[in-house]
């Protein structure tokens, strides 16, 4: 790895280091991307391979799998000063306030050190009423932290889950080496947005993020948003990816979009199983059902918007479907429930790695009267933190699927 000296000006308010060693954003420094494409504004990462995304059949795919939840810049270093150049594609809805920014979550040595934010960078305006979307080029902002330890140690710089990234230049006031192998075992998760991160705090605090955090694991997420679907690229992703836990996370997506019946739902589901199968025949899968959505449980979709409060900044979603429909093989969360646990009964007699989690395990009819889904299909920060606790301790914890073995 080549480090140049890249002397620049003192900033005039912040104190800064004298000299910086500017290293390049190289895939040994990168965790929890499937792919990386260089750009012309910088290096983006992707998680979903190139290959998959020549099968992308919309732009939400697109978009969901480029927004790195789940990905981190981890290097060792002496260094007590840190930044990161960026070029940002941030989300702005017409007509409702401006969503927070995206944040950075330094972790040093595994411990939360440092949260901050970029400025400037593209920006998309979509109309979320007839769809158009524009786009507004913006400059690349720096995400800096000082004052780390001066020692060496591990450092990592998760991305946010709800931004486009790329990954302009890193410099350091001490020399980058690649992290080492620390031996931990990758998990790699699928599901939808929230899986994803929607509403989270923080990178780290993802429901996911902090599951992976709790169990010692790295993690490779890909959860995205709208689009946990059955999709084929998905599962041959998944099979190409090297893995030592894998999970899946089925339904909500499914009823949401509206987008097959009962008939058709059942053998994709055993031809995702299958295809994952391919590439990890005995690895630990564990195939997760819907938590508890309300508008859903009986309701068939599709979800609608509800624009009425959206200049107030509160937009929620509206079950479209009628309960009736589940006659004509209409799913809702119950329906897919009951079917993911057949589906699994049945297969595990051959299969002894596969296992069943009800997502109501997670979060429930209980958890909602406790903590409401503020738009009624996405949680907020404290259920993030919920969830991730208790996927930590019934997936990692003694007994789990996931449970470390001697050796492991």
């Amino acid at each position: 790895m080549n480090h140049q000296p890249d002397p620049r000006p003192a900033a005039p308010t912040t104190p800064r280091p004298t000299e910086w060693i500017t290293t390049p954003v190289t895939p040994d420094l990168l965790r929890g991307a499937l792919d990386l494409e260089r750009t012309e504004q910088g290096l983006l990462p992707h998680r979903l391979p190139a290959r998959a995304r020549a099968q992308f059949p919309d732009g939400q795919v697109a978009m969901a799998e480029s927004q790195p939840s789940g990905v981190r810049v981890v290097f060792r270093t002496g260094a007590t000063a840190v930044e990161l150049d960026t070029l940002r594609t941030k989300m702005v809805y017409e007509g409702a306030p401006p969503r927070p920014d995206g944040v950075y979550d330094l972790l040093v040595d595994g411990r939360p050190a440092g949260r901050a934010s970029v400025p400037g960078g593209d920006v998309l305006l979509m109309d979320m009423a007839t769809g158009s979307v524009e786009s507004r080029p913006g400059p690349v902002g720096t995400v800096r932290f000082t004052g780390l330890p001066d020692r060496m140690k591990d450092v990592e710089i998760w991305l946010p889950y709800n931004e486009i990234t790329k990954l302009v230049a890193l410099r350091t006031d001490a020399p980058v080496e690649a992290l080492p192998d620390r031996g931990r075992r990758v998990w790699l998760h699928h599901g939808s947005s929230i899986s994803h991160g929607s509403d989270a705090e923080s990178p780290t605090t993802t429901w996911p993020a902090l599951a992976a955090l709790r169990g010692g694991v790295e993690l490779t997420n890909l959860g995205l948003a709208g689009s946990a679907l059955l999709d084929p690229f998905t599962a041959r992703a998944m099979r190409d990816t090297p893995a030592d836990l894998i999970s899946v996370k089925i339904g909500i997506n499914l009823v949401n979009t509206d987008l097959m019946r009962l008939r058709a739902f059942v053998p994709a589901v055993h031809g995702f199983l299958d295809t994952i199968r391919e590439g990890h025949p005995t690895v630990p899968l564990l195939v997760v059902s819907p938590v508890y959505c309300a508008i859903h449980e009986d309701t068939p979709g599709p979800s609608l918007p509800d624009f009425s409060d959206l200049g107030a900044g509160k937009l929620r979603f509206l079950a479209a479907g009628d309960p009736a429909e589940r006659a004509a093989g209409k799913l809702t969360l119950n329906v897919i429930r009951a079917e993911l646990a057949r589906i699994v009964e049945q297969r595990a007699a051959a299969d002894p790695h596969l296992h069943h989690l009800d997502g109501r395990e997670l979060y429930g009819e209980a958890d909602f009267a406790d903590l409401p889904l503020p738009d009624q299909l996405h949680p907020d920060a404290a259920t993030h933190r919920r969830m991730g606790e208790r996927f930590a301790e019934l997936a990692f914890g003694a007994g789990g699927p996931f449970a470390a073995t001697v050796g492991s």
